[in-house]
């Protein structure tokens, strides 16, 4: 399968993989400000998410197989939450496809058991899987707000999200995405992560909670943890300036 790729810029290549629910587009102004800045920026749509069609099984291993495929010259790579899950996969099994590797608000695994306290319980997760069957947009969008809360300034990054929300077309495939992230766990995957990482997490996240962040930044290699006090799930949204603060340096640093 094709997935679809918008590409702005020139110079060095970095790979932007959003989140559950969205599409390449949430990065719109964050790609525009690096394109200005020197480098070429390729925002992808996963599977089931904007222009990229559905599949039956959304299989984290075989998306990140397809990424290294589509890149094969080393890149830098940005993942977030969902986006982020993928690229450690890309990371581990393509070392020498990913140059650098920035994890924002993200996680090896997404559901709280007895030995992974930094997690959401499989209930809330399920939950949300329940109520797309009946009330497709608005638990889209109340998912949407759950990522805001606790931002100083939630109110108006929930805003930008929800402008986005369809700007690809509406999402065909975001059940298997979501029994995905309910089977994952990529925490035997982290320690064949070589690659520089820089972690980019919200301390109020109730999502992929800082803990999940301190246990990448001890398990990785070569990890730094930028931990933003104030934001939530989207730091690049709701904290752009301090977000582009942290990301740019680490992607000038490996272009």
């Amino acid at each position: 399968m094709m997935l679809h790729t918008e590409t702005l810029g020139r110079g060095p290549d970095v790979v932007f993989l959003h989140g559950w629910g969205l599409h390449g587009g949430v990065f719109s102004r964050l790609a525009r400000y690096l394109a200005d800045s020197g480098l070429t920026v390729h925002l992808v749509d996963l599977p089931g998410h904007g222009h990229t069609p559905a599949e039956a099984t959304f299989d984290i291993a075989r998306i990140a197989d397809q990424l290294a495929l589509a890149f094969p010259l080393p890149v830098q790579v940005v993942g977030w939450s969902l986006g982020g899950l993928v690229a450690q996969h890309w990371a581990a099994r393509h070392p020498d496809t990913v140059r650098s590797l920035s994890l924002v608000a993200t996680s090896p695994r997404f559901v709280r058991s007895a030995d992974w306290p930094h997690a959401q319980p499989r209930e809330a997760i399920e939950t949300v899987g329940h109520n797309l069957a009946t009330d497709f947009e608005g638990t889209l969008r109340r998912f949407l707000a759950l990522q805001t809360l606790g931002a100083p300034h939630a109110r108006q990054t929930l805003e930008a999200m929800q402008s986005l929300l369809f700007a690809h077309g509406r999402p065909q495939g975001l059940m298997p995405a979501l029994q995905a992230l309910l089977e994952a766990d990529a925490r035997a995957v982290a320690p064949e992560i070589a690659c520089p990482t820089g972690l980019f997490f919200g301390a109020r996240d109730a999502i992929t909670p800082a803990g999940a962040a301190r246990w990448l930044a001890h398990t990785l290699p070569d990890a730094r943890l930028h931990l933003f006090a104030q934001a939530s799930h989207a730091p690049f949204l709701s904290h752009e300036s301090d977000f582009i603060a942290a990301l740019a340096p680490h992607l000038d640093r490996f272009a």
